[in-house]
Formats: structure tokens, sequence, C-alpha cells
């Protein structure tokens, strides 16, 4: 069986192609590309494999563009990091899909779950359905505001809009605000970021979230990275993750 593997990162696209190989020594990884242009001119030049295995975030955007480019007609399972809105997507539309970094238990099942929908006759993925899903049309979404707090017995209110980062340290989850307060949290990473509106707020990686106004500087950073300074300043690193970064620059427009 042909696979097609679109993955940036080649410790992650061996990683996959080793594990392919462990599981299944009829698997053969006939291609790698590490972007939207060369993905196309690869599947607009060659037959369609058996299967793609896509990474979301590439480093000239997204791996979705590829399917408004050209038509393919291979069934898909997804890695991504943490986009918790495309995953809703994939559990809809797609074969499957991995939470990086991919561990062998669960590529080997997303590999059966595909010898199994291939044994019968089912319809191509909709690539079309996927995209609504992932930028629908719906009314305004109404976002919490305010933050309730507890420290010992005491409780206390932050308004969302003074909140400059979200950070975890520890694994404890802890708010700065632009006053320079830090207060824990009592969710998780995941938890907060689904309540907070995505123009205001992102993840730039596994351990912050960041306001936008809360950004003082950037500079480039290895791998297409970008390093932050923060206001307040953090006495961590704030670097946004590769897989994060092509998405990072468009929130950074408004988009």
């Amino acid at each position: 069986m042909n696979v097609l593997l679109i993955e940036d990162e080649d410790a992650a696209a061996n990683r996959i192609r080793k594990m392919l190989q462990q599981l299944d020594g009829g698997l053969k990884v006939i291609a790698v590309t590490d972007s939207i242009d060369s993905s196309v001119e690869w599947l607009e030049n060659n037959l369609q494999p058996d299967l793609i295995i896509s990474d979301i975030h590439l480093a000239d955007g997204s791996s979705f563009e590829i399917f408004r480019q050209t038509k393919v007609e291979a069934p898909v399972i997804f890695t991504t990091a943490y986009d918790q809105y495309a995953i809703q997507a994939f559990k809809l539309n797609s074969i499957d899909y991995l939470l990086k970094p991919v561990k062998l238990p669960e590529l080997e099942q997303s590999l059966e779950k595909f010898r199994k929908q291939q044994s019968k006759t089912t319809p191509g993925l909709d690539y079309a359905k996927l995209l609504e899903v992932l930028h629908p049309t719906k009314e305004p979404v109404t976002y919490q505001k305010r933050l309730v707090i507890r420290y010992g017995p005491h409780l206390k209110t932050v308004e969302i809009e003074a909140i400059a980062y979200f950070y975890t340290q520890e694994k404890v989850t802890h708010l700065c605000t632009f006053e320079n307060k830090r207060l824990p949290v009592d969710m998780t990473l995941d938890e907060v970021e689904a309540i907070l509106d995505p123009a205001v707020f992102f993840r730039i990686n596994r351990q912050f979230i960041i306001n936008v106004a809360a950004i003082d500087a950037m500079f480039s950073y290895s791998k297409s990275r970008v390093k932050i300074e923060l206001k307040p300043t953090c006495n961590q690193e704030t670097i946004v993750s590769t897989e994060r970064a092509p998405e990072f620059k468009e929130w950074l427009t408004g988009k």
C-alpha cells in the first residue's frame, strides 16, 4: 500500500515512516512533501496514493489549502498538535486524526480503521464540508467575560480583558494580568482556551496563551518560529511552536 506523507519536520516524518514499517512491512512511503506547493505539485503529477498522512500546520500554511487547490481522492489521516476545532471536524469527515507526537498504538488503530473502511463501499471524503466545519457561518459567539479565581479561602473575579496571558508552571495553570498580578487558575490550559475569544487570545505553544495586546516585541527564530517578548515580562521563554507559526501569523493580521 502506497502512502504519501505530508510533514514539514524531518524528525516527525522519519518517526512516522519507521512506525509504518514496524506496523506493516507492506506499507510504503512513496513520497514525503513538506509544503502546500510541493504537495499540490506531487498530487497533480502522480497517481493518487492509497493513503495520505498529513500534518495540519505546514510552514507555508494550513494543509487544507492543498484540498482547495487540487483534487484529492485518497483518504487522509490528519496529525495535529492541539487544534480543538479541527479535531471536531476530523471526527466527522476524515479517516482519523492523531495528536502529535504520534504514538505507535494510536497510529496502529488509525490504520486498522482505514482498512475496515476500505473493505466497505464508502463515499469519498467531503473536504468542502470539512472546511465549512472549520470555518462555519454562524451567529456571533459570546465568550466568557470574567473568571472566578479561588486562592485559599478567598474568591476573586478577574475580567478576561484584563488578562495579558495564561501559562502553566509545574503543572499548574496561572494567569498574569496587565497589572502584573499572577494568580492560579483552577482549569487546564485546554479548558481556558475553549472559553477565550480567539480573535484576542492565541495559544502559541503547549504552555502559553497570550493576549494580542500583551505582545511587546517579536523576533524571527529558528525553523520559522517566532520569539515573543511579553508585557508584563515573563521569566519563561515564549516561543511560537513550529506547528502554530503559520496560524499565528494569520492571527496577527486579524484573519
